[in-house]
């Protein structure tokens, strides 16, 4: 899926020229990486609004128009006005197609609903990460990562290590040792105390104690 954004180089700063271009239906934002210096920009806010129920848009590398020059990006951080959805700053970093980068990835579960532990015993399933952080070639960054519960049984859990990669990515806690392969996902009987026997699973299963 290709992304494409346009901004401008902006050279008014301060945070009374942010409230300008605020008011002004736009927004200031940032680029920087890859040995380059740090730029200051102006983007639309319409254009960013535009794509942030586009869930690739947090993972896959951007098209920025800088004033006619073309940049690849990855989109780093947004900053939200807490009352509204207004978008108050963003943050771009340029990639290098040969320096690997770190980014967090949607995990998309499937099949939960058609898992032997769901349809015939009576389980229940307990997301433990809705996303993983993974290592790779700009190239490479896959726009999510599936996770199918179709064989899933009472008391069984799939940890880290269990996911199927793409080629080419490796998730980054895996390569820190064992002791970091944590569950993805878990199967709990559904209990009289529900969602906190799941939760108290979920925790020993990591090598901690449910508290009273």
């Amino acid at each position: 899926m290709s992304i494409e954004l346009n901004a401008d180089l902006r050279n008014d700063m301060g945070k009374g020229a942010s409230r300008r271009l605020r008011h002004a239906n736009k927004l200031p934002g940032i680029l920087y990486g890859a040995g380059k210096a740090p730029v200051n920009l102006t983007l639309e806010q319409k254009d960013m609004q535009y794509h942030l129920h586009n869930e690739a848009f947090y993972t896959q590398i951007i098209t920025l128009n800088v004033g006619g020059d073309k940049e690849e990006v990855l989109l780093k951080d947004l900053q939200h006005n807490p009352a509204r959805q207004d978008i108050l700053h963003v943050d771009f970093q340029r990639v290098d197609a040969a320096r690997v980068v770190h980014i967090h990835v949607p995990l998309h579960f499937v099949n939960e609903e058609i898992a032997p532990g769901v349809k015939q015993e009576g389980g229940v399933i307990s997301h433990v990460v809705t996303d993983v952080e993974v290592v790779c070639l700009p190239g490479f960054i896959p726009e999510f990562i599936e996770v199918d519960l179709a064989d899933m049984h009472l008391g069984d859990i799939i940890h880290l290590s269990d996911l199927k990669m793409p080629a080419n990515v490796e998730v980054l806690a895996l390569k820190q040792g064992e002791e970091h392969d944590t569950a993805v996902v878990s199967m709990h009987a559904r209990k009289g105390g529900g969602e906190s026997d799941v939760a108290e699973a979920a925790a020993e299963d990591e090598g901690g104690e449910a508290q009273d």
